[in-house]
C-alpha cells in the first residue's frame, strides 16, 4: 500500500492489486474481470505496477451492494455508464440556477446517496432509462463516488409513488410535464412582483424571496381546488 501527496486536502491511498482486492473482500481474478468488462476506471501505472485507490474501493463496493440487490453485472455496467456520464454538482446548479456548488438559493435540501441507497430508495426501478432520465431531468447529479439528490422532498415523494405502484418512468415523466407548468407560474409571479413591488429589478431577488411563501400558498389551493373538480367532473 502507498500514500502519495494530493495538495492541501492530505495524501491519497492508493493499492496494488492484491491490496484492492483484498480490501474489497473479492479475488485478484474478480478485480481483473470487473476491469476488463470495464467497470473499473483503468489504474495508474507505474511501470508494470498498477496502483488503485479508494475511489476503486467504492466502486467495488458499490459493485458488491447492487450485486446484492439483483442488479446483473451487465446492467451495473449501464448504470456506470449514465453516473459518468451525467451532470456532476456544478453543473447541476448551472441547469437550476443555483450556486456553484448546486445546492445554494433553492429552499430544497439536497441529498446525498451511496448508488446502493439509491436502489434501495426504488426497488428494481433504477434502471440505465431510468436514471439517464433523472440525471437529464437534473433531479440527480453526481458527486465523486456519490450522487446527489436536488430536492429531499422530491426523492421521498418520487419514492412513496412507487411504493404505491406507480412506475418510476411515468413519476420522470409527470415531473418534467409539471415542471414546465412550475416555470410558467414562477414566471408569472416574478412579473407580477416586478411590476408592482419590485420595480428596481436590483431588490426583485429579494421581494420574490419574500413573497415567496405567498406565491406558493396561491398555487397549493388552487391544485386542490382543481383536483376537486377533476374528481366532481
Amino acid at each position: 500500500m502507498s500514500e502519495h501527496e494530493a495538495g492541501p486536502q492530505g495524501t491519497v491511498r492508493e493499492y496494488r492489486t492484491e491490496e484492492l482486492a483484498e480490501a474489497a473482500g473479492i479475488t485478484v481474478r474478480t478485480l481483473r474481470f470487473y476491469r476488463e468488462r470495464k467497470l473499473l476506471p483503468p489504474p495508474r501505472r507505474e511501470g508494470r505496477i498498477a496502483w488503485y485507490d479508494d475511489h476503486h474501493l467504492a466502486r467495488l463496493r458499490t459493485i458488491a451492494g447492487l450485486l446484492d440487490r439483483g442488479h446483473t453485472l451487465g446492467g451495473i455496467a449501464e448504470l456506470t455508464a449514465a453516473f459518468e456520464n451525467g451532470r456532476d454538482v456544478g453543473q447541476l446548479g448551472a441547469l437550476l440556477g443555483l450556486g456553484e456548488d448546486g445546492l445554494g438559493w433553492s429552499e430544497e435540501t439536497p441529498v446525498r446517496l451511496t448508488p446502493e441507497a439509491l436502489a434501495d430508495y426504488f426497488e428494481g426501478e433504477v434502471t440505465p432509462e431510468n436514471l439517464a432520465a433523472s440525471l437529464d431531468l437534473g433531479y440527480l447529479a453526481t458527486d465523486g463516488d456519490e450522487i446527489v439528490h436536488v430536492s429531499r422532498r422530491l426523492l421521498d415523494v418520487s419514492s412513496a409513488l412507487v411504493r404505491e405502484g406507480v412506475p418510476l418512468a411515468a413519476v420522470l415523466e409527470t415531473g418534467r410535464r409539471v415542471r414546465a407548468h412550475a416555470d410558467a407560474l414562477a414566471a408569472l409571479f416574478t412579473e407580477l412582483i416586478a411590476a408592482h413591488v419590485a420595480t428596481d429589478p436590483a431588490e426583485l431577488p429579494k421581494a420574490v424571496d419574500h413573497l415567496r411563501p405567498l406565491a406558493k400558498s396561491v398555487v397549493e389551493a388552487e391544485l386542490s381546488m382543481a383536483m376537486d373538480r377533476r374528481l366532481r367532473g
